[in-house]
């Protein structure tokens, strides 16, 4: 008989496909998740205040609280548990492994399993009907049926003491450089300026008007080449803003609203991009 578990996750997405396999599959187990992204922000320390103002400064976003208020709630329920405890977690997506080595940081030396979805192929329909396999990438990206048909629910596996240590070694770095943000290179999470992906985002604007959803949507369709999920469209669109307000890209509309606003290359950018050097 399988012992029921608490399992914790790092994305909304990945507590609802979870929650939906564990009832098809008839446990009786929980999921708690927590809904912050300690992929950005202050972590040293992670004050929830202090994240919601970071929040408000750099990303312009005031919807922060109701992400605070779900958290706070995941913590006690996650590290004080008397169940068996879970963590999954994928190195392919900045959200969930920074969550997850924060978790860890928290839990100390209490004993738990994981499952690391990494470098775990699944078996599923593909755009044929045919069977195809791909990298899970990351839990959030797995519906129920591809956890139950590829029996990732019988994937948890102690966590052993050198790679706790390894795990603690990493976060501890990145608490101390305590940067915006935190972006996945060659395998590990790695400190960030606010402005990492400003390059990719004017690389997906064009002379023409576009929405800012199209920017955004081409910025976070460009990680799947690598299989890496780094960030999310509220940082992206954030930056979107922030190079309309540096003048490099032109605008119409409020930003805020990316299905409704436009923007554009401002015209030195368009000329830095013909010519690899800006017309004065």
């Amino acid at each position: 008989m399988i012992t029921p578990a608490l399992h914790a996750v790092f994305t909304p997405s990945a507590a609802g496909g979870l929650r939906k396999a564990l009832g098809e599959a008839g446990r009786a187990d929980r999921v708690v998740c927590a809904f912050d992204d300690y992929g950005m922000g202050p972590i040293n320390p992670p004050d929830a205040n202090g994240r919601r103002r970071w929040v408000e400064d750099e990303l312009g976003y005031t919807g922060w609280d109701d992400v605070i208020g779900q958290t706070d709630a995941f913590w006690p329920e996650s590290l004080s548990a008397q169940d068996r405890t879970v963590a999954w977690f994928s190195r392919r997506s900045a959200q969930e492994y920074a969550g997850f080595l924060e978790w860890l940081w928290r839990l100390g030396d209490l004993p738990c399993e994981i499952v690391d979805v990494t470098d775990v192929s699944v078996v599923g329909p593909g755009p044929d009907g045919e069977p195809r396999s791909r990298l899970a990438v990351s839990l959030a990206l797995l519906p129920s049926s591809l956890i139950l048909d590829n029996r990732l629910l019988d994937r948890a596996e102690p966590l052993v003491p050198p790679a706790r240590d390894q795990y603690r070694e990493l976060w501890g770095k990145l608490r101390i450089e305590n940067a915006p943000l935190r972006v996945l290179d060659a395998g590990s999470l790695v400190s960030a300026p606010i402005s990492h992906f400003d390059k990719l985002l004017l690389s997906c604007a064009t002379p023409d008007w576009q929405k800012v959803s199209m920017v955004v949507g081409k910025a976070l369709a460009s990680f799947c080449t690598d299989w890496i999920v780094h960030t999310g469209d509220l940082v992206l669109a954030a930056r979107v803003r922030a190079l309309a307000n540096a003048g490099l890209l032109e605008s119409q509309g409020d930003l805020s609203d990316i299905q409704q606003s436009k923007v554009r290359l401002a015209a030195k950018q368009t000329a830095r991009n013909v010519t690899g050097t800006p017309r004065g």
